[in-house]
């Protein structure tokens, strides 16, 4: 597909992910290469394992940073990465804390700092490149990483497991929006995986929870890399305003 859009004419897709430097997000990332996307994996650092990664797929993955809880630069960052990628073609919203803290005693400070990276960031994230992937005209995919605690709860992870169902919602209505322009909005819900998020979680707990689950284990990074890789597949054109659950049946 061949994305035109002031003087960019180039014969690629990219997709920009969102917190694609470690654990899901850089299994995304490295996913959606592989699949012949051109990614732009942000985050506030780059980590060892993306700087492989980028080393092994060539022009395919590539690293910008950027710090999420500065949500006014936001504008200012879809603008350069217009100017130096061309148009968008996908977004996964995935930067995410996971801040653990019983809320009668989270400092207000935190509440405020999981809100507007877990929410208020990746929405206005979205209005820019949505805005973008509108005028090129070539319609696009948007995937939502939320997660099983917007729907299940989970001590300790109250305010988290707000930001992760408002990110459910934001998705239904989205997809309402846009659908005319050809972009789809869907959601992918992971359960408890091992990745630095989960890592709050004692080696007992997490066998509990792998217990629990119909297929009695946790899901892999690759497993929700899958899924959002299926949701930019031009099989799931028609597929919008859904959440796909990735829990190993733990929600079943």
């Amino acid at each position: 597909m061949w994305f035109q859009a002031g003087s960019w004419s180039v014969a690629v897709r990219n997709v920009i992910v969102s917190g694609g430097s470690r654990g899901i997000g850089l299994a995304i990332s490295t996913r959606l290469a592989r699949d012949g996307y051109h990614v732009i994996a942000i985050a506030r650092r780059e980590s060892e394992e993306l700087r492989a990664e980028i080393r092994q797929m060539g022009g395919s993955l590539a690293f910008v940073p950027f710090n999420f809880s500065d949500v006014h630069n936001v504008p200012a960052l879809v603008t350069s990465l217009k100017k130096e990628f061309g148009p968008p073609y996908g977004l996964v919203n995935n930067a995410a804390l996971g801040t653990e803290g019983v809320l009668g005693i989270m400092h207000n400070a935190q509440i405020e700092e999981l809100m507007r990276v877990n929410m208020l960031a990746p929405i206005v994230l979205t209005k820019y490149v949505a805005r973008n992937m509108m005028a090129a005209g070539f319609g696009g995919r948007i995937v939502n990483i939320a997660s099983i605690i917007a729907s299940t709860g989970y001590s300790g992870l109250s305010v988290y497991g707000a930001t992760k169902a408002a990110m459910v919602g934001f998705t239904k209505s989205l997809a309402r929006e846009v659908g005319k322009t050809g972009i789809t909005v869907n959601a992918v819900a992971p359960g408890f995986i091992a990745t630095e998020m989960t890592s709050m979680l004692t080696a007992d707990e997490k066998a509990k929870i792998a217990r629990r689950a119909a297929l009695t284990r946790l899901a892999e990074v690759e497993d929700v890399a899958n899924a959002v890789g299926f949701l930019f597949a031009d099989s799931a054109s028609n597929i919008t305003g859904t959440t796909i659950t990735v829990d190993a049946g733990a929600t079943a």
